[in-house]
């Protein structure tokens, strides 16, 4: 799937008090897409030229990555700012409602969203991270404890932050390249883009500061209703970091829910795998 350069408009909107960064292209229903620890739009590289056809795409950098605000308070990097930061979003964009799609970080937000305003998604796609009560329950095992070790590692001060840039940011090269099993799908320029990204003054911490919240949050003890948004959960199996057994049982939660598996693919699946996500994507957008 090739990637059309410059295909994309770069632009800034204000929401909840922070300006945010996005890559928008094309026109229609808003489709919007949220990423992941530690990427930022660039996630989404073969999916907006792809969509664009049919939505207006908007892939975001979520508070504290990349080109979006880094408020310094590790107060700002909880769930309820995340999910006013979406709602101010779509809002200011012009819009009631949006397909709402996001993969692992973005994919916590994009499902915190979908109970909190469920009227403004029309659709959700979650990418490769669990309903939180399944993940909640996955915590509980020793098999997803030893896969989670590194948010226990990101509680801690400064170190974190030591770590992930030594060696001129080499972690996260580690991180993403080490954690794939396509290792194909990530050329050194898409490697240095992220790298480039973490480096920016503040984002290093303000991305910690997402994990440094969970447990005080009480996000894994909530009692979680049955969402009434049409889903579609796609999930790379070969994932290190998040078994696919935490997509056991979803259903249980999502009343209208389709789970599409993809073989061959790690934690990263719509940059491993996209031409497999696009399609699937497709085929539940119908």
């Amino acid at each position: 799937m090739p990637i059309i350069e410059n295909s994309w408009t770069h632009a800034y909107i204000t929401t909840n008090g922070i300006k945010l960064h996005y890559v928008t292209q094309g026109e229609g229903i808003l489709m919007l897409m949220l990423h992941g620890f530690p990427e930022f739009w660039y996630s989404w590289r073969h999916q907006i030229p792809e969509f664009a056809q049919n939505y207006q795409v908007v892939a975001l950098d979520l508070r504290g990555y990349n080109d979006s605000d880094k408020p310094q308070a590790q107060s700002a990097y909880v769930m309820d700012e995340f999910v006013k930061d979406i709602a101010g979003v779509i809002q200011g964009l012009g819009y009631e409602s949006c397909v709402l799609v996001g993969h692992d970080w973005g994919g916590a937000i994009a499902w915190n969203f979908a109970y909190a305003h469920p009227d403004m998604v029309e659709k959700l796609i979650i990418l490769n991270l669990p309903h939180p009560a399944k993940f909640s329950q996955g915590l509980s095992t020793p098999q997803q404890l030893l896969r989670s070790y590194y948010i226990f590692l990101f509680q801690l001060p400064l170190l974190p932050e030591l770590v992930l840039q030594a060696s001129d940011y080499e972690a996260i090269t580690k991180v993403i390249q080490g954690t794939a099993f396509n290792k194909n799908a990530f050329t050194t320029a898409d490697l240095e883009a992220y790298k480039d990204a973490a480096a920016k003054r503040g984002a290093i911490t303000a991305m910690l500061n997402y994990y440094r919240n969970i447990f005080q949050q009480r996000l894994l003890n909530k009692n979680w209703s049955i969402l009434e948004v049409p889903t579609l959960m796609i999930w790379g199996e070969q994932d290190t970091a998040l078994g696919k057994e935490l997509t056991y049982g979803t259903q249980e939660y999502v009343r209208n829910l389709q789970i599409k598996y993809i073989p061959n693919s790690g934690h990263w699946v719509q940059q491993e795998q996209p031409e497999v996500v696009t399609e699937y994507m497709r085929e539940f957008l119908a």
